[in-house]
C-alpha cells in the first residue's frame, strides 16, 4: 500500500502537465468508483440500507476524499512541498488523539507515542532544507495542511468504530462518488480548464491513480482498519514520503542526500518502536514454537 501511494506522486506530477489538480483528483475518484462498481457487481455485493452506512459514506466523501484533497492542493500553493509533507505527517498524532477520545479500546502506549515522535523527526530531517514560505499566505497554507490531516484522522477513526459490519468496497464506492462530484464542482468553480490535453501520459496516469492509487489502496486500507489498530495503520503517513523521494530519484533523477538517508532511518526506527509490543509478541510465539 505504501509502495503504491508513494509512486502516486509521480503519476500526479505527470498528470499535472495535462490538467488542473482538483479536476485531476475528481476524475481519479470518479473513474475509481466505476472500477469499484464493476467489482461490486462481479462479486454481487449488496449495499447496506441502514442509516449508519450512508452516514459513513457521506463522511468519507467529505473527510477522506473531497475536503482534505482540496485543502492540500490549496495549501501547497503557498508553502514548499517538503514542508507540506512534514505538516501532513502530523496525521498519526491526529489519529492517536481521535482514537483516545473515540475508541476506548485503543489506548496510547509509551512505545506508540515514542515511535510517532521519532517518525515525525525523521520526516522533518528529510525535508528540513526546504523550509521557506513562497507567499504571504504561508501560515494559512500550513493551517490548511494540518486541517486536512485532522479531517482524515477523524474519518478514519469514525469508520474504525462504526464501519465493522459493512463491506469496504461498497463503503469506499459511496465515498468516492461523493468526493469525486464535490471535487468536480470545486474545480469548475475555481480552476481554468483551458488547454486540457488527454494524451497518452495523462490517460495512463489517471488509470494508475484510479485503479491502484484509489481502488486497491483505499479498499485495502479500510479492510486493514478492521484488523489493525488505527494508530499503527496511520504510520503509513511516514513511509509514503520516503517511497515518493526514492521514486523521484529513480524516475526523475532527483537528488538523494545524506539527510534523506538519516531521516529515513529515523522513520523506520520509529515504526519499529511503535510496533515493539507486537514484534516482541511475535518473537516470543516463534521462540515457543521452536522449543516445542
Amino acid at each position: 500500500m505504501c509502495l503504491i501511494w508513494g509512486t502516486t506522486w509521480l503519476a500526479i506530477k505527470i498528470g499535472l502537465r495535462s490538467m488542473p489538480p482538483i479536476l485531476g483528483a475528481s476524475l481519479r475518484f470518479l473513474l475509481a468508483s466505476l472500477f469499484l462498481l464493476g467489482l461490486i457487481e462481479f462479486r454481487r455485493i449488496q449495499f447496506a440500507r441502514d442509516e449508519m452506512f450512508w452516514k459513513l459514506g457521506i463522511l468519507m466523501g467529505l473527510s477522506s476524499f473531497a475536503l482534505p484533497l482540496a485543502l492540500v492542493y490549496w495549501g501547497t500553493q503557498f508553502i514548499p512541498t517538503g514542508l507540506a509533507s512534514i505538516l501532513f505527517a502530523t496525521y498519526p498524532f491526529a489519529v492517536a488523539l481521535c482514537s483516545y477520545f473515540i475508541l476506548p479500546n485503543e489506548r496510547l502506549t509509551k512505545p506508540t507515542m515514542a515511535g510517532i515522535l521519532l517518525g515525525f523527526v525523521g520526516i522533518y530531517v528529510i525535508f528540513a532544507s526546504e523550509f521557506s514560505f513562497q507567499s504571504s499566505l504561508g501560515i494559512e497554507g500550513m493551517i490548511a495542511i494540518i486541517l486536512s490531516s485532522i479531517l482524515q484522522a477523524f474519518a478514519l477513526v469514525t469508520v474504525k468504530k462504526y464501519g465493522g459490519p459493512y463491506n469496504t468496497m461498497s463503503l469506499n464506492y459511496v465515498g468516492m462518488v461523493i468526493g469525486g462530484v464535490l471535487l468536480a464542482i470545486m474545480s469548475f468553480a475555481t480552476e481554468n480548464h483551458e488547454g486540457i490535453v488527454f494524451n497518452r501520459e495523462a490517460i495512463l496516469s489517471l488509470i494508475y491513480l484510479a485503479l491502484f492509487g484509489s481502488v486497491v489502496t483505499f479498499v485495502t486500507y479500510f479492510w486493514l482498519l478492521k484488523h489493525v489498530a488505527a494508530v499503527l495503520l496511520s504510520l503509513t503517513a511516514f513511509v509514503t514520503p520516503i517511497i515518493a523521494v526514492i521514486a523521484g530519484v529513480i524516475v526523475f533523477g532527483e537528488k538523494l542526500t545524506v539527510q534523506i538517508f538519516i531521516g529515513s532511518a529515523l522513520v523506520l526506527g520509529g515504526i519499529v518502536v511503535a510496533n515493539s509490543a507486537d514484534l516482541i509478541a511475535v518473537i516470543k510465539r516463534g521462540r515457543a514454537f521452536l522449543l516445542e
